[in-house]
């Protein structure tokens, strides 16, 4: 596999830059190359060669990041999971999966009903880092999603859509990472997006500088980008709401390249963070866990690129190799500038959810295409293309809702809101039920308390009376899900209007 094959002499040809910031400790990539060799050691000496999907406890720490790798040149895929998730769940993980195996680097490992390699209590190993043949149909990793049954949802991805993914961020003119780069890798290894903030500084001998666990993400993201002046950041955008009160202090002219994805990006607050960056690219991407994390990208700037819509920056053009549509709920495709759900096609598309064929037959269909059969993913965004060709960002399809018979746009009620308030505050729109059964509008501001009439009055000139929130509540911080997102089903406990 062409991007295994990188990575072994990324890591080989660097061997004397750093690999890893890990709470103030630089580990090389000869350091990295002697984990990935111990613990792959193990792998062999240890697990049949018909066990391809081992667990990963997923601690901040040199082995961890060395387990994938060492998994990857076995031609086996990691199975993650968070440490500090409760291990019913975790476990339920493993039974979907049928793992038998878990490389744990804790002192002390909880998983006693599994075969455990103890990956920070191995014996030394020669350097080896010659991956095995692989076929590209076998999977690299599965991620788990909460699913709407309340059991996990499993994304496998195989080591073909990574490769695709590599090929199409390598044809990118506009991203190009140096073995002098220093990259923030903000993200929880179970969550789609640490995927690239490790891959592309590995396959390019740059160093990547986590979090460690129980840090204030937004306040440890401020200190790195000051102390270690970063040069390449991927966040999800609600980090920059939590490091709005800062942008006056923050000046970081060796940003070269900003990322965001995992979320609506606002135009407000992009204009606001590209003047900390006064030497950087910013783009917004977009693309689910389905699809290998990328799927496209709209390149920001604060005066010659800033299309949105409802205050969301647009996301742009598909990249190479990768097919947007956007459908009817017959999946039939839409003109432009009409509204529908964006779904996508190409090499990056999952071969369809773990074990899971009810969920498949919803979320992915298949349509003739110049004469061949071409498979989409169904998102569940709303999106329209405009006369350019830009793809821009209505909303999520759950998040359209009915209030009244009247169908309401969640981000439109959020654009309004903002629009008039004095505070750079956030503000989430969102349906409540009532003691009657019907939905009724609530908006939850992130703040002390504070006069609200003119934001409504400004509202009541902008939009019609059943788009009007009855009801408010200040919430002193939103709660949020461990990938960073606000959690919207935690949100409406604080709505009791029964």
């Amino acid at each position: 596999m062409k991007f295994v094959k990188t990575l072994q002499e990324s890591i080989e040809n660097h061997s004397d830059h750093n690999a890893l910031c890990i709470n103030h400790t630089f580990y090389t990539y000869h350091d990295f190359a002697i984990e990935i060799s111990k613990i792959r050691n193990a792998i062999a000496n240890t697990v049949e060669d018909t066990e391809k999907l081992i667990g990963l406890v997923t601690n901040d720490d040199l082995q961890t990041y060395a387990s994938i790798l060492a998994l990857w040149l076995e031609g086996k895929a990691y199975v993650p999971v968070n440490p500090s998730t409760p291990i019913e769940r975790n476990s339920k993980v493993f039974e979907l999966t049928e793992t038998r195996y878990v490389i744990d680097s804790s002192e002390t490992s909880i998983y006693k009903n599994y075969k455990v390699i103890a990956s920070g209590a191995l014996d030394a190993a020669n350097i080896n880092l010659k991956p095995k043949e692989v076929s590209g149909d076998q999977l690299a990793y599965i991620l788990f999603t909460s699913g709407t049954t309340g059991l996990p949802k499993g994304v496998p991805i195989t080591f073909d859509n990574v490769n695709a993914l590599v090929n199409a961020i390598d044809a990118e003119p506009e991203f190009n990472l140096v073995p002098s780069d220093r990259c923030l890798q903000m993200f929880e290894l179970t969550f789609d997006f640490s995927v690239v903030t490790y891959l592309f500084p590995f396959l390019s001998g740059s160093c990547i500088y986590t979090i460690p666990k129980g840090a204030i993400k937004y306040f440890y993201i401020f200190k790195l980008i000051k102390e270690q002046k970063l040069t390449v950041l991927t966040m999800v955008p609600s980090i920059i709401n939590y490091l709005r009160p800062y942008f006056l202090e923050i000046n970081a002219p060796d940003v070269r390249y900003c990322s965001f994805g995992g979320g609506a990006l606002h135009s407000d607050i992009a204009k606001e963070w590209s003047e900390c960056l006064p030497n950087c690219k910013i783009f917004n991407y977009y693309g689910p866990t389905e699809f290998t994390v990328y799927s496209g990208f709209y390149p920001y700037h604060k005066e010659t690129h800033q299309k949105a819509h409802n205050g969301i920056i647009a996301i742009g053009t598909p990249q190479e190799d990768t097919l947007y549509l956007v459908v009817n709920e017959d999946n039939e495709e839409v003109p432009v500038n009409v509204t529908g759900e964006l779904c996508l096609g190409g090499p990056q598309i999952t071969p369809g959810y773990w074990k899971n064929e009810e969920r498949n037959a919803q979320s992915f269909f298949v349509r003739e295409e110049n004469g061949k059969k071409q498979r989409y993913y169904k998102t569940g965004d709303l999106c329209f293309k405009d006369e350019e060709g830009d793809f821009l960002y209505v909303g999520r399809a759950d998040f359209q809702v009915k209030i009244r018979g009247y169908r309401v746009e969640l981000a439109e009620v959020e654009f309004h809101a903002k629009a008039k308030s004095e505070r750079k505050v956030n503000m989430v729109a969102l349906d409540i039920t009532n003691a009657l059964g019907n939905a009724e509008l609530g908006l939850a501001i992130e703040s002390e308390e504070f006069d609200t009439e003119k934001i409504f009055n400004y509202m009541k000139t902008k939009m019609p009376d059943y788009m009007i929130p009855g009801h408010v509540r200040f919430i002193k911080e939103f709660p949020h899900s461990i990938n960073g997102k606000i959690n919207r089903k935690e949100l409406r406990t604080y709505f009791d209007i029964n």
